[in-house]
Formats: C-alpha cells, structure tokens, sequence
C-alpha cells in the first residue's frame, strides 16, 4: 500500500472553501479504483491546519490520483489559499484492513 499524508496549512480566511473544496476531491478520490482510503483531518485547537490521509493500492495508483480532473481543480482551487507549500510525505503502508 502506497500512503501519503499531506499537511496542509490554509489561511484562516479561507478554512470554509478549504473544506467545502477538499469535500468535493475526498468525495471522487474514495470512488478511484485504486483508493483504499482517504481521510481529511483538521486539527481541532488549530482548525486551519490539516492533514490528507491517502492511501493507494500502489504508487501507481497514487500517481494517478494526480492526474484525475478533481485533484488537478481541487489543486488549482485551493492554491491561493495556502498559509504556506504543502507538504506531503509518503509512506510504505504496512499493516492494512484492506
């Protein structure tokens, strides 16, 4: 399993579109075939900071995911409204349900 997780840190301003747009990527990025999970956590004594949980079957299909229409407008739509670069940092998924 391929994982990834994804911190993200949105200015304060803009934390509502941050989460009504990334709801909208969550809801297409489970329907991949090759998605095993994908979680969108926010911290709950700092609410603008995040963190996406993704995990794919195999690299392959994480590198997809990044080539689907509603991770590249996802992207486009919330670029201006980071606090700073995201970070992202991948995983070897050892132990799964799935």
């Amino acid at each position: 399993m391929h994982t990834t997780l994804v911190k993200i840190d949105v200015k304060i301003e803009f934390v509502e579109r941050f989460i009504a747009a990334t709801q909208l990527n969550h809801e297409a990025s489970v329907q991949e075939s090759g998605n095993v999970r994908f979680d969108v956590l926010q911290m709950a004594d700092t609410p603008n900071q995040f963190i996406l949980y993704e995990a794919y079957r195999n690299a392959s299909a994480a590198l997809a995911h990044k080539e689907t229409a509603h991770y590249l407008t996802w992207r486009e739509t919330v670029a201006g409204w980071m606090a700073s670069p995201r970070q992202g940092v991948q995983y070897a998924g050892l132990f799964s349900q799935h």
